[in-house]
């Protein structure tokens, strides 16, 4: 019997552990991971960034724990040395258009506090020389790391405090007795007190094998990348972004260096054919069915449709993918570019079509549920994990 058992070993499954342990030290806690890794969907095809949290709406949990957490990350890595720079990064106008969103996010950033800086488009090509704008604004504490590297560490923390991880063991099913829950795995049979459900892109199923409502399903967008080649690398120091738009739910095409020194361009979002699905060609019919019969789906695609026909048309031509890009560095060319690995990201839809755009956690008596945690909550994850332990009765 355990006291604790988390469901999934992603960055947020595992900074919970480790801070339960810290809470309770004489608490049992078990972490259940499906695959042979840990962090190895969403955390282990994340872009690397440390958010600042200029985006999100104030008063949010995502603007308040990724806020806190882009120092309590940066701190972390410190502490245990892993690799991580805060390179700051620019956000970028390059229609007239824009100049009014990114005024408002100047703004946004202000009263959250954040130390930003509205610049001209000669100060932009001082940090970034290849940038083409009208203007933009510099988000200093902005960073790169790998959070495969930082899940690793919440691990080993997790099992030096005590804690172990059971790789390979799947729930199938859960059942609540007076005292306890009883998750019935591919690997036997695992007896808890509490359940923490931290499964992301199936957050949705195990809060249904739970009896409990999540108030949305999972969807999943396929982000895809191209990087530039090695010669190319050049063009980009740090991190690129365009002003989103405020009516869409990604941020849009950009550049990112990430801690090994490549460059990646993009997420192109796309809707995935499977929840696990990496490739264009990956396909589940179970997957592809709960999304077809989800009424939030068409709601969705019915407000989005001129933007998911652009996000489709840049997914089947590299040229189109390309000129995107262009729109920041005019010098990238098609030749420039080469796919690398694509991520899914796990959005929790509503069924009146609208997503869920903040972090999502239903408690139960026995239980809690992080039904929506896509980015940032790599970068919060630190946060994410004390409110979750808070929230124990």
């Amino acid at each position: 019997m355990y006291n604790f058992a988390i469901i999934g070993g992603g960055i947020v499954g595992l900074s919970t552990g480790m801070l339960l342990g810290r809470k309770y030290p004489n608490a049992s806690i078990v972490v259940l991971e499906k695959e042979s890794s840990i962090a190895f969907h969403q955390t282990g095809r994340n872009s690397g960034v440390i958010h600042s949290g200029i985006y999100y709406k104030p008063g949010s949990f995502k603007a308040e724990f990724t806020s806190v957490g882009n120092q309590s990350m940066v701190d972390f890595c410190r502490t245990y040395d892993i690799p991580h720079e805060v390179c700051g990064k620019v956000i970028v106008a390059t229609k007239e258009t824009e100049l009014p969103l990114l005024d408002n996010l100047y703004q946004q950033g202000l009263k959250k506090r954040l130390k930003v800086r509205k610049i001209g488009s000669q100060e932009v090509r001082e940090i970034e020389p290849y940038v083409n704008c009208l203007a933009g604004v510099y988000v200093p504490t902005s960073g790169i790391v790998d959070y495969k590297k930082v899940s690793q560490k919440y691990s080993e923390l997790i099992q030096e405090q005590g804690g172990e991880i059971y790789l390979n063991t799947e729930v199938r099913k859960i059942v609540k007795t007076s005292d306890s829950q009883i998750l019935e795995t591919n690997q036997g049979i695992i007896k808890t007190n509490f359940v923490i459900n931290c499964a992301g892109l199936h957050s949705d199923r195990i809060t249904k094998l739970a009896k409990v409502d999540s108030q949305a399903k999972i969807v999943p967008f396929r982000g895809e990348y191209y990087e530039l080649t090695p010669e190319k690398r050049y063009l980009v120091k740090n991190l690129v972004y365009p002003v989103p738009n405020p009516e869409f739910p990604f941020l849009g095409v950009h550049f990112t260096r990430m801690i090994d020194g490549s460059v990646h361009a993009g997420p192109n979002a796309v809707l995935s054919l499977k929840r696990e699905g990496y490739k264009k060609i990956d396909f589940d019919l179970k997957d592809f069915a709960e999304v077809m019969t989800y009424s939030g789906f068409w709601k969705l695609a019915a407000k989005h449709a001129d933007e998911g026909i652009k996000e489709i048309i840049r997914s089947l031509s590299k040229a189109a993918f390309v000129r995107s890009l262009q729109q920041l560095i005019p010098e990238v060319t098609i030749s420039d570019v080469i796919v690398s690995k694509s991520g899914v990201r796990a959005q929790a839809l509503k069924p009146n079509g609208k997503l869920v755009d903040d972090f999502l956690i239903i408690q139960d008596e026995q239980a809690l549920h992080v039904c929506n945690a896509p980015s940032p909550a790599a970068t919060a994850s630190l946060e994410i994990g004390k409110a979750i332990v808070a929230r124990i009765p």
